[in-house]
């Protein structure tokens, strides 16, 4: 048998076992290939952000479970190299966390008036994982008000009393309340900002009748991480989140390829029925997938691509599917508008940081961090991204402390970043670093025009001859 009709056998047998799987017709394995490939890129956000969700609203007996749907969950805690399991922990803004079904009606969400010195955040998070909304002070100031959130099916007004209609592409939506912290004596005064959150039907809100509930939902078995690397399970996880998100009108030609392959909102993704060549060919696809992901991370991680490119709106990112995989380095990131993240992980000479080394950082006279609410730094030890214990109990200096902190000469601030004391006189601007390898997270919450637009620069962190 020559080439030619052994390819077309090949392509007629993968015709006929996607036909067997309810799939079209028409696709052949290069065809599969490259829509695995595309699929798997597009997809993978969703996937994760799934098992996250299931593990914090729906999975009552997995230790990172918060509440159930719609119910709101306060974590007023100071972390401390105690806390193992969050990997970068920030300790700048202890965090509440509500996951919305917005299946039945609308929810309410609720915020105290805050006074203008603390700054807060409510960002919302569809299942795409795109940032499609915020509350807050930035977004909208620090007085209170009723917030109402629409899922894609409500076609209700503005109610009486409701401040503003958000509107959500997704059913399910994962909502992230940020409250600033001044120090650590200061948690009383965050834990009482966090119980006058509310979260609540707009039938609660209103003094309504409840409408019907939503049918129950027949949860897919979420992947591990790994397993989210490996198991063609993916895309049947996949086709269970695509069916509580209504297609966009951008991505209606991108879904029709997909269905192709059987990759289809609502529908099974069986692996067990692929023909051999076809599962090969999406295993291919899914290879290339992870090709063109970690092209993409080494531009991430020589700056070319920055955190700030990768959160954001559907707008914002413009269907760039591979940079909104990108951003789940960091899942649930804030929009850069909201925050940006300069990290340290080398010197001013490139080479990796250590605590076997002292360093100092220095910000001239007039070239602190601009930002309209708060900036801080954050030691944390490396390859486990936790906090580092230290005689002085310091794991970031921010902005609230510079009072405290010493100015040089000439106005600037120097901080020495070592793991011993640099001396009595300079210890308020000590950053402690553990004995070996370390990273140091910089955070500006709402960031001023200079760093937005590239005028300000993080500085270098210098080793000390």
């Amino acid at each position: 048998m020559n080439r030619k009709h052994l390819t077309a056998l090949l392509a007629a047998l993968v015709a006929f076992a996607i036909s067997s799987s309810g799939l079209a017709q028409d696709v052949t394995p290069e065809e599969a290939r490259a829509i695995a490939k595309e699929a798997y890129i597009y997809g993978y956000p969703l996937v994760d952000s799934y098992r996250i969700q299931y593990a914090y609203f729906v999975d009552k007996d997995d230790k990172s479970y918060k509440a159930p749907w719609n119910q709101i969950k306060n974590i007023p805690a100071v972390y401390t190299p105690a806390d193992t399991a969050i990997q970068t922990p920030n300790s700048d803004t202890p965090y509440s966390f509500v996951g919305l079904d917005l299946r039945s009606e609308p929810i309410v969400i609720s915020v105290p008036e805050i006074e203008k010195s603390r700054y807060y955040s409510v960002q919302f998070i569809d299942a795409y994982t795109f940032n499609f909304a915020y509350v807050g002070s930035r977004a909208t100031g620090n007085n209170a008000g009723n917030f109402l959130v629409a899922g894609p099916n409500w076609k209700g007004d503005k109610p009486a009393g409701i401040k503003q209609v958000i509107r959500s592409e997704t059913d399910f939506d994962m909502v992230v309340f940020r409250t600033q912290l001044f120090n650590p004596a200061d948690i009383d005064n965050v834990k009482k900002i966090q119980a006058k959150y509310k979260v609540q039907p707009l039938s609660a809100f209103l003094g309504t009748p409840t409408p019907p509930a939503a049918p129950a939902v027949d949860w897919a078995k979420p992947l591990t991480q790994e397993e989210e690397k490996t198991s063609l399970e993916f895309f049947n996880v996949l086709n269970f989140v695509l069916g509580y998100c209504p297609v966009d009108p951008t991505e209606v030609e991108l879904r029709k390829r997909f269905a192709k392959i059987g990759i289809e909102g609502g529908k099974s993704f069986d692996p067990a029925k692929l023909s051999p060549e076809l599962k090969t060919a999406i295993e291919q696809g899914r290879a290339d997938a992870w090709e063109a992901y970690a092209g993409d991370a080494k531009l991430l991680e020589a700056g070319k691509i920055t955190p700030g490119d990768c959160f954001g709106t559907r707008e914002y990112l413009k269907n760039n599917f591979l940079y909104r995989w990108l951003a789940t380095i960091g899942i649930y990131g804030n929009s850069k508008q909201e925050a940006m993240y300069p990290v340290y992980q080398v010197d001013s000479a490139g080479h990796p940081l250590n605590g076997a080394n002292r360093y100092t950082l220095r910000f001239a006279k007039g070239e602190l961090p601009p930002v309209k609410a708060f900036w801080s730094l954050t030691m944390y030890d490396q390859p486990q991204s936790l906090l580092v214990a230290n005689p002085i109990d310091r794991y970031l200096i921010n902005s609230p402390m510079l009072p405290e902190l010493k100015k040089d000469a000439d106005g600037g601030l120097t901080l020495y970043i070592q793991n011993d004391s640099p001396g009595k006189e300079r210890e308020s601007n000590w950053l402690p670093a553990p004995k070996g390898p370390f990273a140091m997270y910089m955070r500006l919450y709402w960031p001023a025009e200079a760093a937005l637009d590239g005028t300000w620069k993080a500085p270098k962190l210098n080793l000390v001859k």
